[in-house]
């Protein structure tokens, strides 16, 4: 599933830097776009489908199957729902932005980019809930199949695209949205067809638009949850455009967020040993891909850009990355614990204090205040993100496992019976 995820964000990595080499200006306003496009858009999604990580995995876990089929339809419906009013914020983003302060001509050419993500977004609201279905189950070599022919082709359709036909940053756009909506074909036929998803697949019914409410009420903190870390990355790009230099400070900010069940049937001692071993395989891996991506970075910048400039300042940065990956990867494993067990407000609450009381602050005061740009910016999301890391720590650690599996899950969905973590609720009331 590592890979799977890795293959699948790699497609908006392969677009990145194909656009940057056709000069400062394409990076900027693109990485603006992906920016603006994912605190907006793509984001939501993601956090939304965090919801049916809660109804998904616990269904399954207590072999509810029908449910589990019936859920991911509320999810997709919920989440197509939310699209059009997306789409007419993207439209307008070349006059929105420079309300913000940033530069015309960057505005112009991101609101470009981000009208051709606009069949992404469509596609996005389909797949994210696809692929929460089949990870529920265990069913990963279907996705990790398509994702690795959707990378590849994607690579070869931008770059013909983006340079054989002279479309340029529009042309990766594009790319993005016809692999998106490729991957959600591929996994539908499967998911249709094939005999693993046999019990779990469930015909559409009004039970999935009674559901649609049941959805909200989990995608809804959940959304809160995951957009708030995630809105606070790309606020960086935003800030960065407010710079003396702002192509310059745009393109590297963009290149550096770029590389930076068993609860449900009743296994309290599983879901303990799950944690932790995600936590140490996550520890494991961060070292080792933040010892790699240290001893590169004189050269990491030039997968992305041909300025000299813009190479010389990613190398700078590079130790402020290792440090935020070795966060961000500690996080992801307690955020997952979290959005697993059903306490997303908790996981809102300490993502408001971290990175909106803390990191973000921080990050003003050291960008512009002590003059120290995009590196600043950059120390004071890393103060937010090793916050974030303590308090989820905690909440994690005194996490009573033999209590959760007896706790009912019927205050948010009356027809079910499942656990559900309400740990330290008792310090934000």
């Amino acid at each position: 599933m590592v890979v799977v995820s890795v293959l699948q964000y790699l497609q908006q990595v392969v677009s990145v830097i194909i656009v940057g080499h056709l000069g400062a200006l394409a990076l900027a306003s693109a990485a603006i776009a992906t920016s603006i496009t994912n605190v907006t858009g793509f984001s939501l999604l993601s956090g939304m489908a965090g919801g049916l990580e809660t109804l998904a995995g616990q269904a399954y876990g207590a072999k509810q199957y029908q449910k589990l089929g019936t859920y991911t339809y509320s999810a997709i419906i919920s989440l197509i729902i939310m699209c059009p009013p997306i789409c007419v914020l993207w439209i307008f983003i070349g006059k929105l932005l420079p309300l913000l302060g940033q530069d015309t001509l960057i505005s112009q050419e991101a609101c470009k980019y981000s009208m051709w993500l606009i069949p992404a977004l469509f596609g996005g609201a389909v797949l994210k809930p696809l692929t929460r279905y089949l990870q529920t189950q265990s069913v990963i070599l279907p996705m990790l199949i398509t994702s690795s022919f959707i990378l590849c082709l994607h690579t070869i359709s931008c770059w013909i695209l983006v340079n054989k036909l002279q479309l340029g940053q529009k042309g990766a756009a594009i790319a993005f949205s016809l692999s998106t909506w490729l991957n959600v074909i591929l996994l539908g036929l499967y998911v249709k067809f094939s005999s693993a998803c046999e019990k779990t697949r469930a015909p559409l019914s009004r039970e999935a638009l009674y559901g649609i409410g049941e959805f909200f009420r989990l995608g809804v903190p959940s959304a809160i949850m995951v957009c708030l870390k995630w809105w606070s990355m790309e606020l960086l790009l935003l800030l960065s455009g407010l710079f003396k230099n702002p192509k310059l400070e745009t393109s590297v900010l963009s290149i550096c967020t770029r590389v930076s069940n068993e609860l449900g049937a009743g296994n309290p001692q599983l879901a303990r040993m799950a944690v932790l071993v995600a936590l140490f395989l996550a520890g494991t891996e961060s070292v080792i891909v933040s010892s790699g991506l240290f001893l590169s970075r004189q050269v990491l910048g030039y997968a992305y850009s041909n300025d000299r400039q813009v190479v010389r300042y990613i190398s700078v940065m590079t130790p402020l990355i290792c440090l935020s990956f070795i966060m961000d990867s500690l996080q992801a494993v307690l955020s997952g614990v979290a959005r697993g067990s059903g306490w997303q407000k908790i996981g809102a609450y300490i993502n408001i204090g971290s990175f909106y009381l803390v990191g973000l602050p921080v990050a003003a005061v050291l960008g512009f205040v002590a003059h120290l740009r995009g590196k600043g910016l950059w120390i004071g999301i890393l103060a937010g993100s090793f916050l974030q890391t303590v308090l989820l720590s905690i909440v994690t650690a005194c996490t009573d496992w033999n209590k959760q599996v007896l706790r009912p899950i019927s205050a948010f969905f009356p027809s079910t019976y499942l656990p559900c973590i309400i740990c330290f609720h008792v310090l934000f009331y």
